[in-house]
């Protein structure tokens, strides 16, 4: 089989390179020149594990290959897949499909013959059918026809997401989509991975649908945290506790300062807009938004509070700046609400992240970005974990300690245990874990 894919984004260029390790021959296509260079280089324009060995093993193959040149890439081809952004509309917070609009008409006006033209990009409900009359506009003969395939893939596991999905989503109006699809994606049979065949407005709705359950669990989780220190409870038990109940799972219950990312804010506030324009209302999702907002500022105030509530004139040191590990994504990360708030009640921060500090950089000029996580803790009054990258769970906590002027660790992610921080002298704040005056204080209840 043949494919083209219109745009090298993450979720574009992850979805070619995976596609062309099945065997398939893709082209992926971009306007930006000079990412398409950087790609026949081998230079890949993200962060994702992996990516770059499996770029350069399928494009030696013969398999996998970037041009700007869209009437050549899609001669041909049994499918089109649209995977360009749809980032939020600044004024009303809809899902801008610019992009997805201008790609469909170049499409229509590129291709030759028949073909199959899919948007993988997250759309809200309608955008098919949208794309389908501006391939009919552009190209009257016919022979084109729409699906749907949204994308399930976490930024930093995406390959494994890909190669081994919980499900595949495939909407289509007429059995030829169907076929080409089910034939694309005929690998993952021999594994048996669900394969779910609908419409083009309900493949739609269900990207929204479960990308907003996901970040409702993870704003459930943090509030609970809030609950579990007033009582002195711990909110990792709770979330044990619920999550080995088959009906509520253990992922995505995690407690932390607020989800970010490239996917649940701009995709709540488009599910949101969608709902208000149809006259349904989502109270859960706009409260999710809400809540989780308020939760990053909330986070800042309590490092402020940690450090006896004046931060003029201190250093902090931060480890981690991207929305989670595993990526070099700076979109929405509680970083960006953070550190900007530390910095305006006088803070002096010292930062490190292992691949976001050039966008960091240029969001966020006013910390000291240093070369490793050892170099944040000169001199600094407090150390704070904001993003739990691998290399930050086993850090020499007897260095920790000499570098620090004073001894207090602000873990908003939970990765250590309070018992191994105290044992090596290290005053320790972390997120929904109790402290000694809430459990006293609950004992005296009792």
């Amino acid at each position: 089989m043949r494919i083209a894919i219109i745009g090298t984004g993450y979720v574009g260029l992850v979805s070619g390179a995976c596609f062309s390790e099945f065997g398939v021959s893709v082209s992926c296509v971009d306007q930006d020149a000079a990412k398409i260079a950087g790609l026949q280089r081998g230079e890949m324009p993200i962060y994702e594990p992996g990516l770059a060995a499996l770029v350069a093993g399928n494009a030696a193959a013969g398999r996998l290959s970037f041009t700007t040149d869209l009437a050549a890439a899609v001669a041909g081809v049994d499918a089109v897949f649209i995977a360009v952004g749809t980032p939020s509309r600044r004024g009303d917070g809809h899902a801008d499909l610019s992009y997805v609009f201008a790609a469909a008409e170049a499409i229509g006006r590129a291709l030759s013959g028949p073909a199959v033209v899919v948007t993988k990009s997250t759309v809200p409900v309608g955008t098919g059918y949208q794309v389908g009359e501006i391939l009919r506009g552009t190209r009257p003969k016919g022979g084109v026809e729409i699906a749907a395939n949204p994308e399930f893939l976490r930024e930093g596991s995406a390959i494994a997401d890909f190669m081994r999905p919980d499900r595949v989503v495939i909407g289509a109006d007429s059995e030829r989509p169907r076929a080409v699809l089910r034939q694309l994606y005929r690998p993952l049979y021999l594994i048996e991975t669900p394969m779910l065949f609908t419409d083009v407005a309900t493949a739609e709705l269900i990207k929204y649908a479960a990308n907003a359950f996901l970040a409702t669990k993870i704003t459930f989780i943090n509030e609970i945290a809030d609950l579990c220190e007033a009582l002195g409870a711990d909110v990792q038990d709770v979330a044990r506790g619920i999550g080995l109940d088959g009906r509520i799972g253990r992922k995505f219950l995690h407690a932390g300062p607020g989800f970010g990312g490239s996917c649940f804010p701009k995709d709540c506030r488009a599910l949101l807009r969608t709902a208000g324009e149809a006259g349904a209302g989502l109270a859960i999702v706009e409260t999710v938004l809400r809540v989780n907002e308020a939760r990053k500022r909330r986070m800042a105030d309590k490092i402020i509070a940690a450090c006896g509530g004046c931060l003029a004139g201190k250093s902090l040191a931060v480890l981690g700046l991207t929305f989670k590990p595993n990526t070099d994504d700076m979109r929405d990360a509680p970083s960006l609400e953070i550190l900007p708030r530390l910095i305006a009640a006088g803070a002096r921060i010292q930062a490190f992240d292992p691949e976001g500090m050039a966008e960091a950089k240029r969001l966020m000029p006013e910390p000291v970005y240093c070369q490793d996580a050892y170099q944040t803790m000169e001199g600094a009054e407090a150390l704070i974990l904001l993003t739990e990258w691998n290399e930050f769970r086993g850090l020499d906590l007897g260095r920790v300690k000499g570098l620090l002027a004073r001894p207090l660790v602000i873990d908003l992610r939970n990765i250590y245990q309070p018992q191994e921080m105290v044992a090596a002298g290290l005053s320790y704040l972390s997120i929904g874990r109790p402290g000694q005056r809430a459990r006293h204080e609950l004992r005296a209840l009792a």
